[in-house]
């Protein structure tokens, strides 16, 4: 069966051997015709949240704005969906708090909580569209600091931030929206069914050295969804990382290490 995320896997490993320089390209766009996923991370100033729950609320939120029953065929939010997958998968993620996090409720979009932590995905559209609610929203300055997550829970995907690489909140929120995307759009129906029961939960983690360099794909993606279950998120290097650089790995339903 098809899924609305099929345009987004079909692009995958070709986006991935693209050279470095080419992933910033952006000639073939027309600056008015640029769309994006704003994603709201509440953070609010007396109780900030924790960084790993907020990413994994946020890593969850956008991915379910995608396999809503509103983004398939003939639903509401089904043309501004494909028309944001059809081309670059941006994010723009924004931290509020507050009166402004109540008044994004109102737009279009899913509402994730996971540990106390809360992150909105709004359906994308044209950045030079963005809601007032939306565009008064501080993009720069969103910062968490590290916290201790504990284990990794069973039978959920595991998303691995890139240890040579330091990013904001805000950079990784949205680099982990990306992961969920991918990750979804190379599982078969009945592996989305499974993931969907769960609510799309995932396990955000920073990744060993070690680890990020047994688990990345190198030149071969395929090759490593194929044997580890394993995928890559390259950014385009617009903000923060430079051009090509892969952010995050995915791995679906990873080993659980023995206890």
């Amino acid at each position: 069966m098809s899924s609305v995320l099929d345009p987004l896997g079909a692009r995958y490993a070709f986006w991935l051997g693209l050279p470095a320089e080419d992933t910033s390209d952006t000639s073939d766009e027309l600056p008015g015709e640029v769309r994006a996923m704003p994603v709201i991370l509440r953070i609010e100033r007396a109780e900030p949240p924790g960084r790993t729950p907020l990413l994994e609320a946020a890593a969850t939120a956008a991915l379910a704005v995608c396999l809503d029953e509103r983004s398939q065929p003939g639903g509401e939010w089904a043309e501004p969906v494909h028309a944001w997958l059809d081309n670059r998968i941006r994010k723009v993620a924004r931290r509020a708090r507050g009166a402004h996090w109540a008044a994004v409720q109102d737009l279009p979009g899913i509402t994730v909580e996971v540990g106390g932590a809360e992150a909105r995905a709004l359906v994308p559209g044209l950045v030079t569209e963005t809601p007032k609610e939306v565009a008064r929203l501080q993009i720069s300055g969103s910062e968490l600091p590290p916290d201790e997550p504990g284990p990794i829970p069973a039978g959920v995907p595991l998303l691995l931030l890139n240890p040579h690489v330091p990013m904001t909140v805000g950079k990784a929120a949205a680099q982990v929206g990306h992961a969920t995307m991918i990750l979804a759009a190379l599982l078969d129906d009945g592996q989305r069914a499974a993931w969907a029961e769960q609510g799309y939960r995932t396990a955000v983690r920073a990744a060993s050295a070690v680890q990020w360099k047994e688990l990345h794909p190198g030149d071969d993606p395929e090759g490593a969804w194929r044997r580890d279950r394993v995928i890559a998120v390259r950014d385009a290097g617009f903000t923060e990382v430079d051009p090509g650089t892969i952010t995050v790995l995915a791995q679906w339903e990873p080993e659980q290490p023995a206890s």
